[in-house]
């Protein structure tokens, strides 16, 4: 249901108010307070008033904004412009968050509302006792999506008027109404609307015949089912682009278990910042839902229960070094598994942090261990990343076929058979096992499509060519890019300006360099100081540790995994160009070095193709000149590196 509430103006004019109040009462789900009705019926008065010399038009109450899971308390259709009316009542001042609230619920139609794409949208915040209005003007971007507008409930109706005098004649408001939904949430709103129980179709953008989101978590079902009526152990392997779902898949499948007794899934990452992040907005929104609804609960309850549902690998993994139980799960879904230890990796650590001094596996070898021990059937769901291998140790995909073939033959495997492209970095012995018997290949387990940008599904293509130096190519995908706006700079404070300018709403923005960038300091860079990815990610612009104040930088190791809006990418000397190809560095001491070692030279190139996927909208690249004077960051540095940039297809930040 799009609105509680729908009429055109013969309707609106004729229902009466109790009515009205009973088709919203109706179609609101929860318990129904007496201060929601009052609010109904102020906002009914209201708009009666400031309709009345409006000769046509389509009202909405409560109109639905599901990648939000909210909705806006009004919108209008005059002609075509869209009107998006939000009421704060009994306020008599204009709210900061107000008025970012009713700019987002604006941008979300004009970004995922089909029908919106080419209308004029204008939001306006009306706050019920204020007096005056704020200096009403009228400010139209590209975006067709106007500067928020802030209006005293008697002026209302004298801006539905002045805004709506321009716009063309009447339109089908059911057609416009009925057209697809297809939003892009961020992974942190994707995590809460799954928590809160809404379904991944609220949430998702693609229509059923152009995702394969949907067929891919069946085959993951189909297996889970064989598995348990079969009492069979088996094993799936999901690959994908950047951003293309693969978290939002394996969150999906644990909540759409998470009370489904011996089926009953635990999502589990080794990414420390995503657990943390995913994990506070959690237990924040739902500490919201249960405030809004006077149901109470202790933080440390939500918490527990949060912790129950998501969890970081390691925990995981040293509560059954301890143990020798079966998991209380029978599906464990394993995010970003190829970055799971290799046997050298994980037998380090066990000896220095956990004295364990026997320990010699893999860490894919142990975790299937772990699931092993249940004595009928359980399924392990691994979402494996393409070249995002960014530590040093990290096993890739090939680690966890040598520990199938080696310990675990009984095993059914079910992979993506886009496992054998060069992204997945298998080893010939690898290569070989999935051509064997236990190996079954499923085109749909591959995610194809990037999600995370909605308006540039070619991103993650364009950064491949960029990184392979070819520039011709880069070029090609950068035309294709469409809508998605990069830009080169030279100057940190213009980007950082570009970052507050471009951003509408709580569009979220800031800054990202790798870890090796350790020669920005001297341009206020500072990736030695290190962020509380929670508070960067979830906090508002008030916040000094939010990444809306752009003094904080995030690096490959906080974002994975992870999304902003728009992002300035801060480049430096670990990775330079040099004319002729990419010359990889790493800075010791007091001098950068030459990255030798093929795994290093591996990690480094997946750094900058992380940090240069994070941005859902659009990111401004910052080249520093350099200084000449710095033996460790002399122009020459950083010169070729910008012009190849350049030569890319990217143009000058004006």
């Amino acid at each position: 249901m799009r609105a509680y509430y729908t009429a055109d103006r013969a309707r609106f004019f004729a229902d009466t108010g109790e009515h009205i109040l009973g088709a919203l009462a109706q179609g609101h789900s929860f318990a129904l307070e007496m201060t929601q009705r009052e609010a109904w019926r102020q906002q009914i008065t209201l708009m009666r008033a400031a309709l009345s010399d409006q000769p046509a038009f389509t009202l909405y109450f409560e109109f639905a904004i599901p990648r939000m899971g909210k909705r806006a308390d009004c919108v209008v259709l005059i002609g075509d412009c869209v009107f998006v009316i939000e009421f704060k009542v009994g306020a008599d001042s204009f709210d900061r968050h107000a008025i970012e609230q009713v700019e987002d619920y604006a941008l979300d139609l004009k970004n995922f509302h089909l029908g919106s794409h080419d209308l004029a949208i204008v939001p306006v915040l009306v706050p019920t006792k204020a007096l005056v209005s704020d200096i009403i003007q009228f400010e139209l971007p590209g975006s067709h999506v106007a500067k928020p507008l802030c209006v005293c409930p008697n002026d209302l109706g004298y801006v539905l008027k002045m805004f709506s005098a321009t716009a063309a004649a009447q339109f089908d408001a059911h057609i416009w109404a009925a057209t697809g939904y297809r939003p892009t949430p961020t992974i942190i709103e994707a995590a809460r609307a799954l928590y809160a129980r809404h379904g991944v179709e609220d949430i998702t953008r693609r229509a059923a015949d152009d995702i394969n989101l949907t067929t891919t978590q069946d085959i993951i079902n189909r297996v889970v089912e064989t598995s348990r009526a079969h009492r069979q152990k088996s094993i799936c392997f999901v690959t994908g682009v950047p951003g293309a779902g693969k978290t939002l898949a394996g969150l999906n499948i644990a909540t759409q278990r998470s009370d489904q007794g011996d089926t009953h899934a635990t999502f589990l990452s080794g990414n420390g910042p995503l657990v943390a992040v995913l994990s506070e907005a959690l237990i924040r929104d739902q500490q919201a839902r249960n405030k809004a609804n006077n149901t109470g609960g202790a933080k440390t309850h939500i918490a527990r229960n949060v912790h129950a549902f998501i969890q970081n690998i390691h925990h995981f993994r040293d509560h059954y070094l301890r143990s020798h139980e079966a998991p209380s799960d029978h599906i464990v879904v394993f995010d970003e598994a190829q970055r799971a230890w290799t046997r050298a990796q994980a037998s380090k650590f066990m000896q220095q942090k956990r004295a364990v001094a026997d320990f010699d596996m893999s860490e894919p070898e142990f975790l299937l261990r772990v699931m092993d021990r249940h004595h009928d059937w359980c399924t392990v769901v691994c979402l494996i990343g393409g070249g995002q291998e960014i530590n040093t140790g990290e096993a890739g995909l090939s680690e966890w076929m040598a520990a199938i073939r080696d310990h675990f033959p009984h095993w059914r495997v079910h992979a993506s058979a886009q496992i054998i492209q060069t992204d997945y970095n298998l080893n010939n012995d690898a290569d070989a096992f999935i051509k064997t018997e236990p190996v079954t290949l499923h085109e749909d387990l591959h995610l194809s499509v990037s999600m995370r940008s909605f308006r540039a599904e070619t991103l993650s293509d364009f950064v491949a060519q960029v990184l392979n130096g070819d520039a011709e190519a880069a070029r090609a995908a950068f035309d294709k890019l469409g809508h998605y706006p990069i830009y080169l700079t030279r100057d940190i404070h213009a980007a950082r300006e570009w970052l507050r300018q471009t951003a509408r709403g709580s569009e979220r923005f800031g800054l990202i360099a790798s870890s090796g960038a350790l020669r920005l300091k001297p341009e206020g860079v500072h990736i030695k100081s290190e962020i509380d990815p929670a508070n960067w990610f979830l906090n508002d612009r008030a916040d000094v540790r939010s990444s809306y104040y752009l003094e904080d930088v995030a690096t490959e190791f906080d974002v994975q995994g992870l999304e902003l809006d728009w992002a300035g990418v801060c480049w430096d000397a670990d990775l330079r160009h040099d004319g002729y190809g990419w010359q990889l560095n790493k800075f010791k001491g007091t001098k950068w070095q030459s990255v030798k070692d093929r795994h290093q030279r591996l990690y480094l190139k997946n750094t900058y193709r992380v940090i240069l996927t994070r941005a859902r909208q659009g990111m401004v690249i910052f080249v520093p000149t350099g200084d000449d004077r710095d033996p460790t960051r002399p122009s020459g540095f950083y010169d070729d590196t910008f012009r190849f940039l350049q030569s890319c297809g990217i143009p000058l930040l004006n």
